[in-house]
């Protein structure tokens, strides 16, 4: 079985994408339709930058979205079809455009809002996240919980064995970082972020989205999306966009994801969207599982020889 993952926020590049617009019309396409439904150009904010620009979160979420499902229309047209989807955070609107559920124009919109919602949810400087290296996700949460204070410190992403993000308050999250350094902690390395995502912080956000998500005219998915909520694959409209609402201010259990892609018989994954980011996170999860990243034009070609 053929899995496609899609990459979240932070995979950003300028330049993303254009080869692909340049060799393909399915590609070029997708790019003319964002810059239509967003009434801009997204297309060349992605392709020449400038990148303080394409890394702000309002931009940088319909700019993924947008070059991730360029890349995968790109490798159905060259056959490439997948068993099953998922997505890291942002990714899971990648995942459901591919499986049909929310069509790629409504996508734009609401991941548009997303960032911006983000953004206005607390202000810069506030909060903070920072990856822990070297900590199983009991003694994450207990450094959690042990610094929090009264204040908002939890684990966010739970990427892969020992290596688990946090995120919440700037303060709380820095106390956590040194608790965990006492515990054991290989490394604590602050992030470079905009906002404090997937914690409670972002509740707010969660409050403002879920009205527009549950307006949007969702069909059920083509074919299984694991959620990053449960690490379940949603099969209806319906538990889709639940999934989407609770993923804005619950942790990503991307391990789990994986290997519940695995124990249903993927063994075979394509990383679809700028950078390869799942596909190092792939090799910390399961050495056995194949991966390979497509962001470039070459690397489409390569995955459909690997694969293929």
């Amino acid at each position: 079985m053929l899995s496609f993952i899609f990459p979240g926020q932070g995979s950003q590049c300028v330049g993303m994408g254009r080869d692909l617009a340049n060799a393909y019309p399915e590609c070029r396409t997708t790019f003319e339709e964002a810059d239509e439904v967003l009434g801009e150009s997204l297309s060349r904010l992605c392709f020449d930058g400038p990148e303080e620009h394409l890394t702000l979160t309002e931009n940088a979420q319909p700019a993924i979205l947008t070059v991730s499902v360029a890349m995968y229309r790109g490798l159905v047209e060259r056959g490439l079809t997948p068993t099953c989807v998922a997505g890291h955070s942002l990714g899971e609107y990648s995942a459901h455009v591919a499986a049909g559920t929310i069509a790629f124009a409504d996508a734009l919109g609401i991941v548009k809002r997303r960032g911006r919602y983000m953004q206005e949810a607390v202000p810069v400087g506030d909060g903070a996240m920072a990856a822990i290296l070297g900590l199983d996700a009991n003694s994450v949460k207990q450094a959690c919980d042990e610094s929090s204070n009264g204040e908002v410190v939890a684990p966010a992403n739970l990427n892969a064995p020992r290596q688990i993000v946090i995120a919440g308050d700037r303060e709380a999250v820095h106390r956590a970082g040194e608790v965990a350094k006492r515990m054991g902690a290989k490394r604590v390395i602050s992030l470079t972020v905009s906002a404090p995502f997937h914690c409670a912080l972002m509740q707010p956000v969660a409050d403002r989205l879920a009205p527009e998500l549950r307006r949007l005219n969702a069909t059920d998915p083509r074919i299984p999306v694991v959620a990053n909520v449960d690490a379940e694959p949603k099969r209806d409209a319906r538990s889709s966009i639940d999934a989407l609402i609770q993923q804005i201010a619950s942790p990503v259990l991307w391990e789990q994801v994986v290997r519940r892609l695995a124990s249903d018989g993927s063994r075979t994954y394509v990383e679809v969207g700028p950078g390869s980011v799942l596909t190092g996170l792939m090799k910390k999860i399961d050495r056995a599982l194949r991966a390979v990243a497509v962001d470039t034009l070459p690397t489409l070609n390569h995955a459909k020889e690997l694969i293929g």
